[in-house]
């Protein structure tokens, strides 16, 4: 079984990083899986770019921006990623017929990768995995609360649109044309809540769906001796830590920095230190109240599971989330969350078995998280970090997971 896994970039970013840990888990249970990436980043021979000189490395590089060129018309747009797809002119296609697979996987194929129409080109079954609400809206990769996805797109918020023939609408219609020719695709989503809003959807209602979580090795992510985690990374040993962190934790409207810089103004307890990941200090940076420890971009394992170790409780306060790689990874490292009761939140934490689940947006109900959490007698705390651990050994191992996705490619293949 030759298995394709293709993703704009490798190892940057959520849906990138999920996509390579599959790619890793299925050659680890002897599956001939190879990845396929607009820019790569890493040195792994498995892992194929779509550049083959410099030249083509640049143009590359370019893709993105020039995919933006018709949202910039839209003078009032709002920062959510909004992603037209309408840029061919690259051999894609010809990859994946020389690579020649038994099965085409998708996941995130945007930033100018590949253009929708593409999509009825490939020959081969097509596995796609989406992460976002891209696949199924006019474009936006966040939908918020419009549910214009469900009809048809027009007069998009995103793009601050008042027009209902705008670049949604017609977004939405190469991609209605074109996936009503791909008969031989299955979408995956990795969270119920994705599964839901999906199958709702008015592109895909028709197609079918399963919902596979997204893999992660907890033979890496495990837990650490608490005090040598902290001594690595300069910490107090003797003050509670919390911890928060994404790519662009502090600049990412989704990542709800805004709503948790709140709670930790309402915290009643002072014994406390914050730790920002996915972020430098800014020059003006933002008021957490209590002293903050920023430690920049982390990209290797090593680094993200001594600090999920070295600290009490990470915090999650996005607005949207499908499932989250940063949530996943401290529950495995045996650190409890607190994170908002939305999206596929709930399929991670169990309300005060292995985390809290807070009501969404509500910055008094994250801080009460928060102080539960640490308050916690110690006896009651350890039972915590083993049910955070125990949750993910269970249901997201990666060689779980890999089962999950051979069982798939093997029905597609009969």
């Amino acid at each position: 079984m030759k298995i394709l896994i293709i993703n704009t970039v490798d190892i940057i970013g959520g849906a990138a990083r999920a996509a390579y840990r599959l790619h890793k888990s299925l050659l680890d249970e002897g599956i001939n899986s190879l990845m396929l990436v607009q820019n790569k980043k890493s040195d792994d021979y498995t892992v194929i770019s779509l550049a083959n000189n410099k030249f083509q490395k640049a143009v590359n590089l370019l893709r993105p921006f020039i995919d933006q060129i018709p949202v910039k018309f839209y003078k009032n747009k709002t920062p959510t990623l909004f992603s037209p797809s309408w840029i061919g002119f690259n051999n894609i296609i010809d990859k994946i017929n020389e690579i020649n697979p038994d099965i085409v996987h998708l996941h995130w194929i945007c930033g100018g990768m590949l253009k929708i129409e593409d999509l009825k080109k490939i020959k081969k079954p097509i596995v796609w995995t989406l992460h976002d609400n891209w696949a199924f809206t006019g474009g936006c990769h966040i939908k918020w609360d419009c549910d214009k996805y469900k009809d048809i797109c027009g007069a998009c918020p995103v793009l601050s649109s008042n027009k209902e023939y705008d670049l949604s609408r017609r977004v939405w219609k190469r991609k209605n044309k074109t996936f009503k020719k791909l008969n031989n695709i299955m979408i995956v989503c990795p969270s119920r809540w994705l599964t839901n809003l999906s199958k709702e959807s008015s592109l895909l209602e028709v197609k079918k769906h399963i919902n596979i979580p997204n893999p992660i090795d907890t033979n890496i992510f495990k837990p650490f001796d608490k005090d040598r985690a902290k001594g690595l990374w300069n910490l107090t040993t003797y003050k509670r830590l919390i911890l928060f962190g994404a790519m662009g934790a502090t600049s990412d409207i989704n990542k709800g920095s805004n709503i948790l810089m709140e709670a930790l103004n309402l915290l009643k307890i002072d014994n406390v230190e914050f730790v920002v990941f996915g972020s430098s200090e800014p020059k003006n940076p933002p008021n957490f109240k209590f002293k903050t420890h920023y430690v920049g971009h982390l990209n290797d394992d090593i680094s993200l599971v001594t600090l999920y170790n070295a600290v009490d409780v990470m915090v999650v306060p996005s607005i949207q989330e499908n499932l989250s790689n940063t949530i996943m990874e401290s529950l495995a490292c045996g650190t409890p969350v607190v994170v908002f009761h939305i999206g596929g939140n709930a399929d991670m934490i169990e309300h005060k078995i292995n985390g809290y689940l807070a009501k969404p947006y509500e910055s008094k109900d994250l801080a009460e998280g928060i102080e539960w959490v640490l308050n916690l007698p110690m006896q009651d705390y350890d039972k915590l970090c083993e049910n955070a651990r125990r949750k993910v050994v269970e249901e997201f191992d990666s060689k779980i997971v890999a089962k999950k996705y051979i069982d798939l490619y093997k029905e597609i293949l009969k």
